[in-house]
């Protein structure tokens, strides 16, 4: 099978072998006697935030394709931290191969709230912890309880914590290194308790107020807040559409850079950058003491726009090479699309030449979101 033909970007050859399991007995077998066996192992889900190299993949791949919404339990009073806890929660478990984007519009449907920012997002809902996916100011960490984890080094089935997966702007542990399967994952959410209509998490990213003409902090009806985040997505090409060549990408390609206090103060001073504060550093307090004035570590970290970099290297929307299939959103310079026809090899070579452009003008290094399978920046 050809994997391009099953990942959103469209590239990448051949694999060795394609198994599908539909259930998580299945998965969980397919996946056991794959690692036994020795032989290169790739999970696939919705195929969205991947590109795999021209010759393909000499190994197993396994399509991830077990689907499920469960709603595991309802308490009063939520457990875990929240802006809005005068909510009811509302647990839910959901198999890794539900497409993420299915699982925000059954609980826009439901009334809960807490991942409607994160309506349009493609791929499985097994790999949306993996990166920490987020959007228009929610992330999944601040919904997700845990994971259901089959470790590859041991061969066990565990339920992890979300605070023991290292969650983190586009990052967790799963992507730095810890290898295994997501087989579900669980989520607490929210509905309301007044009456009236269902009402969105507090509002926390401005291009999104603005567009619902309100303030950072309000609460509008979850289904207006879901539309207008699908159409702001589609009107950057980031909603899937076979009509649409823009849509044929693995979404943003950089991360925004996180770079320290000092450095950002070096770059223009119109560079967009969004202050976040050092970590407090441990302190040990004797008993019966009075409590230690909380110490930072280091300074804070700015987190700057990678979109802003790349326009401002003169890459511009719609840039590509002279006969290259693969090019520049002609909507968000922060997506490469396949145009048609273009190899990974071109997508990899536009992706080096921008980060090439933003460290020579900024000294500045955009790291690619998407896992490069076969091919490397």
């Amino acid at each position: 099978m050809r994997l391009a033909d099953i990942t959103t970007l469209r590239v990448g050859g051949d694999a060795h072998r394609v198994l599908e399991s539909t259930t998580q007995d299945e998965l969980l077998a397919a996946v056991r006697d794959t690692w036994s066996s020795g032989e290169d192992w790739l999970l696939l889900g919705g195929g969205s935030n991947v590109v795999i190299a021209d010759e393909g993949f000499d190994g197993t791949v396994i399509r991830v394709r077990t689907r499920g919404i469960e709603r595991v339990a309802s308490e009063a009073v939520a457990v875990r931290p929240s802006a809005y806890l005068g909510d009811r929660a509302v647990r839910l478990r959901i198999g890794a191969g539900e497409p993420w984007d299915a699982v925000v519009d059954h609980a826009v449907q439901q009334g809960w709230a807490g991942i409607e920012a994160l309506s349009g997002i493609p791929g499985s809902s097994g790999a949306a912890p993996i990166q920490n996916i987020g959007a228009y100011g929610q992330e999944l960490g601040s919904s997700l309880v845990a994971i259901e984890f089959l470790d590859y080094l041991t061969g066990e089935l565990e339920r992890i914590p979300a605070p023991g997966l290292g969650l983190g702007y586009r990052t967790s542990l799963l992507k730095q290194g810890r290898q295994g399967l997501v087989a579900s994952i669980e989520l607490e959410l929210f509905e309301g308790t007044g009456g009236g209509p269902a009402l969105s998490a507090p509002i926390a990213y401005d291009q999104l107020a603005g567009a619902l003409g309100v303030r950072i902090g309000d609460r509008v009806p979850l289904d207006e807040l879901r539309a207008t985040v699908l159409e702001l997505r589609a009107s950057k090409g980031m909603l899937l559409d076979p009509n649409d060549r823009d849509s044929f990408s693995a979404g943003s390609f950089f991360t925004n850079p996180i770079v320290g206090e000092n450095f950002a103060r070096g770059l223009p001073r119109d560079a967009p950058r969004w202050p976040t504060a050092p970590e407090e550093q441990d302190v040990v307090v004797p008993l019966g003491a009075a409590p230690a004035v909380p110490q930072v570590a280091g300074e804070y970290q700015v987190k700057l726009s990678a979109a802003w970099l790349i326009e401002k290297t003169g890459i511009s929307r719609g840039f590509a090479f002279p006969g290259s299939h693969a090019a520049v959103s002609s909507r968000h310079t922060l997506a490469l699309v396949n145009t048609g026809g273009a190899t990974a090899e071109e997508i990899v070579e536009l992706a080096r030449f921008i980060q090439t452009r933003v460290f020579a003008e900024f000294g500045v290094r955009l790291q690619p979101e998407p896992v490069l399978v076969g091919v490397s920046l």
